[in-house]
């Protein structure tokens, strides 16, 4: 089977998500037209490079976690007209080179349903044609399950697209992991889901919760309305903790003007345990087949 790639733009020197859409330093001081020509034009260069080297992209995804907008501050929300250019800007920088990959657009809070009927009725005045949209969902910051999956079924009908849950995990202990990262105290990130948050899981951050947790969130996404839910990304299942396995640098702190610390603050949502063994909700992705 061919490698599969979903290409993700974030159109920033660090990864981007909705605390943080900070414009490449290339790009500072540039105009609003400036900037859409430059989200072009990188989208059209990078997506050259990866045809010329046998790439087999499959899916773009033309910005991460967008709710709040992206190249602030003037593609900020509610300046949904730079938004669109911007986003429009790399949706036409794909289909330059690669008319017929499909294109993905990724909020981020996938039990809102307020904020993606908000930002997607928005954008679908504005914009270019896209094929699919992404949702991020972390149980301990974005509601429940019913939560999602009314919110997927509500935007399939509303928007006719795809979904892909481009970003999900779940926790399967709590047991520190302050040995493997050889890290001091202050240079530790630290747990990735604190008390007061895990009271808001379904399922309790062990290695069965883990499974079970993953069980119902398949089948859920198995059965969307008009069979729209067609797969999801598991983020980040191999970031285990080992020494400099943190979130960031030193250097990429000072330029996001960010306190840190920079240490691995997902160890406990991944599919491997801390010592990088398989845990059984691998198998289950690996094994599964939807239930009536």
């Amino acid at each position: 089977m061919p490698d599969c790639v979903l290409l993700n733009f974030h159109y920033s020197d660090f990864w981007a998500d909705p605390g943080k859409q900070i414009k490449p330093k290339a790009w500072e001081g540039y105009t609003v037209e400036e900037l859409e020509q430059a989200v072009y034009d990188f989208t059209v260069d990078t997506m050259k490079v990866f045809c010329d080297h046998g790439i087999n992209t499959t899916m773009v995804q033309v910005g991460n976690e967008l709710p709040n907008g992206l190249l602030w501050p003037e593609g900020k929300v509610p300046n949904y007209d730079n938004i669109a250019r911007f986003v429009n800007a790399g949706i036409r920088g794909v289909r330059a080179v690669t008319p017929d990959v499909p294109v993905m657009i990724h909020l981020d809070n996938g039990g809102n349903n307020a904020l993606y009927r908000e930002w997607f009725d928005e954008f679908t005045k504005r914009g270019e044609d896209f094929e699919l949209i992404g949702l991020s969902y972390y149980p301990f910051w974005h509601g429940t399950l019913d939560m999602l999956t009314d919110n997927m079924n509500d935007i399939a009908k509303r928007y006719g697209k795809e979904l892909i849950v481009a970003e999900v995990s779940m926790g399967y202990t709590m047991e520190d992991y302050k040995d493997y990262e050889k890290l001091t105290d202050a240079q530790r990130k630290g747990y990735a889901t604190k008390p007061e948050l895990v009271a808001k899981i379904e399922y309790p951050m062990t290695v069965q919760g883990q499974y079970d947790f993953m069980e119902d969130f398949l089948n859920r996404i198995s059965h969307i309305e008009g069979n729209k839910g067609k797969g999801f990304f598991y983020w980040e299942p191999a970031w285990i903790p080992v020494p400099g396995s943190g979130w960031a640098t030193e250097a990429s702190l000072k330029y996001m003007n960010d306190k840190g610390p920079c240490g691995n603050e997902w160890a406990n949502q991944a599919l491997f345990d801390y010592d990088g063994n398989a845990l059984p909700a691998w198998n289950l992705i690996r094994d599964f087949k939807p239930q009536d």
